[in-house]
């Protein structure tokens, strides 16, 4: 199928083919139709999928093909994202996939002045993104209402949840219209989601992308067993020994990130760490030096990350195991995506081997270790996982069902070891 077949807009249209943008991705393409019908929908698929373009595409033409029946000002689409620089990649996207339509957009987030952000509501918008911390605030100072919305998109749903966001998110569904069209996206489901489902949408078409579809088919995986002094050396050894074009490096907290990237700066490799105390400015252009490649190494936390789209991303490299499975799959999501190969390494030291035992029960199969390498590490007991030689390190891809989600872990009772406040996204 290519974008012709799904009954777009000309201008949508050439918009998509200015980008290069000739075949849907599968969520696009299952999505997109019931968008425009009209229906409410849930969608459930993982980072790189195409799930921005999913809702935008068909949010830009519904609201262009009323807008000459729409006597109302005032913002009339609102998409909701958990960090800001998710929100920065949709309005960024609306952007580009409504650049040839009348249609005006804003985006706001907390961290930075609001004064840039208020001048652009005061001149009024049909499509606002927002992160609910400052969406909230400028609500309360009356900058913005929201009884004329039309549509509502919550994306990445879980991760706002997780991040505490769900009272705001209730306080804002109870200032709009009962009719309207919503849509929600959500990598996972726990309970938390259904429930959100269950009391926001009105019939909801439920779209589950199978983890097959997923960028996880091209990225070949790794494990490397070593002590977490050695980390940093071995990390190290790798980006001096191997072809790394480019790295996104996670660590667990703030501060480790920051550790991470003064003792690569040392040893003679510019890195940059984004996280929740950087300054937005900071942030912003560590992300755009990476995305252009005058940045070869970004160290980042798991919430800072959310929004970070990299084309042709060589490697992720988990410097510390996540402590939720499904936190794994996010993040090796930001390399191999639209078909492209990527690589994804991880170390794990001997406090983390109960949160390996996780990642292979959620993946339902073990990840490949690395039997030889200069900070080998032996682990006291190893039942889980089968040793590769290094000469075959890079050999082994998941199955297409390797990837299957159980749907059974709830994010309540996940890490909140970033200490996120809410306030500052």
């Amino acid at each position: 199928m290519n974008f012709e077949q799904l009954n777009l807009l000309p201008q949508i249209l050439q918009a998509l083919k200015t980008q290069g943008y000739e075949n849907p991705t599968p969520i696009q393409e299952q999505a997109i139709p019931h968008l425009l019908a009209g229906r409410d929908l849930f969608g459930s698929a993982q980072t790189g999928t195409g799930k921005t373009a999913a809702f935008s595409i068909p949010l830009l033409q519904l609201l262009s093909v009323n807008q000459d029946n729409n006597t109302q000002r005032g913002i009339r689409a609102l998409v909701l994202a958990p960090t800001r620089e998710l929100a920065i990649q949709i309005s960024e996207s609306l952007r580009l996939y409504g650049s040839n339509l009348p249609l005006k957009h804003t985006v706001i987030y907390g961290g930075v002045s609001q004064r840039a952000q208020t001048d652009a509501l005061r001149k009024g918008v049909d499509i606002l993104v927002a992160t609910p911390g400052r969406l909230l605030d400028l609500i309360n100072q009356r900058f913005i209402r929201l009884d004329k919305i039309e549509m509502l998109v919550l994306d990445e749903a879980d991760r706002m949840l997780d991040m505490g966001f769900i009272n705001d998110i209730r306080k804002v569904i109870a200032m709009m219209p009962v009719k309207r069209q919503t849509i929600l996206f959500s990598a996972t489901l726990p309970q938390e989601i259904r429930s959100l489902v269950a009391k926001t949408l009105h019939e909801p078409v439920h779209i589950e992308l199978s983890h097959a579809s997923s960028s996880a088919e091209t990225v070949q995986h790794s494990m490397y067993f070593v002590d977490k002094l050695n980390k940093r050396d071995l990390l190290h050894h790798i980006l001096t020994t191997d072809t790394v074009d480019r790295a996104l490096v996670f660590t667990r907290t703030k501060h480790g990130a920051d550790k991470l990237a003064m003792a690569l700066g040392k040893k003679g490799i510019r890195t940059e760490a984004i996280h929740g105390n950087k300054s937005q400015v900071q942030r912003q252009r560590a992300l755009n030096d990476f995305k252009n490649r005058k940045l070869r190494i970004l160290v980042a936390t798991d919430v800072a990350s959310r929004g970070i789209d990299v084309d042709d991303l060589s490697h992720v490299i988990n410097y510390d195991l996540p402590e939720t499975p499904e936190t794994y799959v996010h993040r090796i999501g930001r390399t191999g995506r639209a078909g492209a190969a990527g690589i994804a390494l991880s170390f794990c030291g001997r406090d983390e081997m109960g949160l390996l035992k996780d990642i292979h029960r959620h993946l339902k199969t073990n990840i490949p270790v690395i039997g030889e390498h200069p900070f080998l590490t032996k682990m006291p007991v190893q039942p889980i996982v089968s040793e590769t030689p290094a000469r075959e390190k890079r050999s082994g891809n998941f199955s297409n069902d390797n990837f299957r989600s159980r749907n059974k872990r709830s994010f309540s009772g996940s890490s909140r070891r970033e200490n996120t406040s809410r306030r500052r996204y």
